[in-house]
């Protein structure tokens, strides 16, 4: 699949499928495909589903190695200018749906739709401290390490340390948006999270609905912080967003 000339970066994407598009935002330590293993055969039968790697993620590239939430946002934007994408259903997980929230409040009349998992739109950094390059070396965590180090190395060119580093600013400073901001998000809205998900839970998914107006939740019962991935719920996930969609049809 290509690598897409946008932003000063080439950003590496999968495509496949026919209908509406549907753009898949993967989390922080992951990219497109892999993120979205579990939901590839269920949306590619009625919507052209788009699978890009983050800046400073996967196999996308870029000669810098700064990223943010606010910046993956108006890369999915020139992203979409590229492919002549004028609107699109946008389904995030975990980093992803903070990325998705961001354009549904910068270019709102490009968002037909938005689905969040394991994000509730309001800053969750507990437990970041463990992901801090310092840490995983002194804690012994080089299977981690050699993960990050495998999994992003054509983006981050062998720095993991610094892919880290960005990756737990990010997670300490983001969504960011104000309840203000919040309620300006006009298209309808979905949040899903697993039924043990501390980074999403279900107070504050309360009210986050409550102060969007078009939106609901959906607690994915006996689930973590991934309720779509194997091993967890995906069945019931991806039939939860298609109904979703169908919906808007």
């Amino acid at each position: 699949m290509p690598h897409l000339e946008c932003n000063n970066m080439e950003m590496f994407y999968e495509q496949m499928g026919v209908g509406d598009p549907v753009i898949f935002l993967h989390s922080g330590f992951s990219r497109g495909i892999l993120a979205f293993a579990s939901q590839m055969l269920d949306f590619q039968s009625k919507y052209t589903c788009f699978f890009p790697d983050f800046r400073g993620h996967g196999r996308t590239r870029s000669n810098s190695l700064e990223w943010s939430t606010p910046q993956h946002s108006k890369d999915i934007f020139a992203f979409m200018d590229q492919l002549q994408i004028p609107n699109a259903h946008v389904v995030g997980y975990g980093m992803g749906g903070g990325v998705a929230l961001h354009c549904a409040v910068t270019q709102p009349h490009r968002i037909a739709s938005l689905t969040s998992i394991g994000q509730s739109g309001f800053v969750a950094s507990m437990g970041s401290e463990e992901f801090e390059p310092e840490w995983l070396l002194q804690n012994g965590r080089y299977d981690f390490i050699t993960l990050m180090k495998e999994r992003h190395l054509e983006a981050h060119r062998g720095n993991w340390q610094e892919f880290l580093r960005q990756k737990v600013c990010d997670w300490r400073m983001y969504p960011q948006l104000s309840n203000e901001q919040l309620r300006s998000i006009k298209c309808p809205t979905l949040f899903l999270a697993g039924q043990n998900d501390q980074f999403a839970p279900e107070g504050e998914l309360k009210l986050v609905t409550e102060l969007i107006p078009n939106s609901r939740y959906v607690i994915v019962p006996d689930c973590s912080h991934r309720p779509h991935m194997i091993r967890e719920n995906p069945v019931f996930v991806n039939d939860t967003i298609l109904q979703f969609l169908e919906l808007l049809r």
